[in-house]
Order: structure tokens, then C-alpha cells, then sequence
């Protein structure tokens, strides 16, 4: 057996704003270089998007975006390196939360079972 967590990271009312979805946003806003075609990819609409970046930047305090408008000729939108930056330690932290919260359930697992008919298992 394993555990499952998910982290987000919350503004002081308690509300989520960056996670995995915001995460898969920017990574497939870095490889596709449009918020538009990212969106897509992920089956969010274009408003849905620019407002969870929007919110994103405000909660941050940094922009995480460089956005070059017009169409497809000339626009688009790139990760700042704060962005690139925030994205690899906040992946970062997820293993390691994740390890601690591994290590954490094979104690409660081998407490559980201690002494009892049911083996344990991985």
C-alpha cells in the first residue's frame, strides 16, 4: 500500500492557488509558448486560464509571465525565470513531502499490524 497527497499551497484566507493544475498550466505554457494553446491542451477555457494566472501572480507578488501580444503571428507568453524557479522548488518540495508522508504511513502500517494476524504489505 502507498500513500496519495496532494499539495497546494494556500493564500491566508485558506484558499488554494498553486498546485498541480497551476503547475501543468505554466509547464504547458512554457511548451507550447501561448496561454491560449495551453488552456486548450488541458480542456480549460481561456478566461479559466488567465485567471488562474492572474491570480497566481497576485498572490505571488511576482509576475510569472512574459506576454507578447498580438495573435498568432507575434504573441505569445514565456515563464519568467522566477517562474521556472518557483515551478522546479515547488516540485521540489512535493517529493519531499510526499517521502515524509511514505515514511510516515509504513509506521502506521507497522503499528497497526503490530501483533496481529495480517501481514503487512507494500
Amino acid at each position: 500500500m502507498k500513500i496519495t497527497t496532494k499539495t497546494f499551497i494556500t493564500d491566508d484566507p485558506g484558499i488554494p492557488f498553486m498546485g498541480p493544475g497551476p503547475v501543468r498550466l505554466l509547464e504547458r505554457i512554457d511548451e507550447y509558448k501561448s496561454i491560449n494553446k495551453a488552456a486548450i491542451s488541458m480542456s480549460l477555457s481561456y478566461v479559466k486560464a488567465l485567471n488562474i494566472l492572474n491570480r497566481l501572480e497576485k498572490c505571488l507578488g511576482e509576475k510569472i509571465l512574459v506576454r507578447r501580444r498580438g495573435g498568432n503571428e507575434r504573441g505569445g507568453a514565456s515563464l519568467t525565470p522566477f517562474a521556472e524557479k518557483y515551478i522546479s522548488s515547488f516540485k521540489g518540495l512535493e517529493k519531499k513531502i510526499n517521502s515524509f508522508a511514505q515514511a510516515e504511513f509504513e509506521g502506521f502500517q507497522r503499528e497497526v499490524y503490530k501483533g496481529g494476524d495480517k501481514n503487512e504489505k507494500d
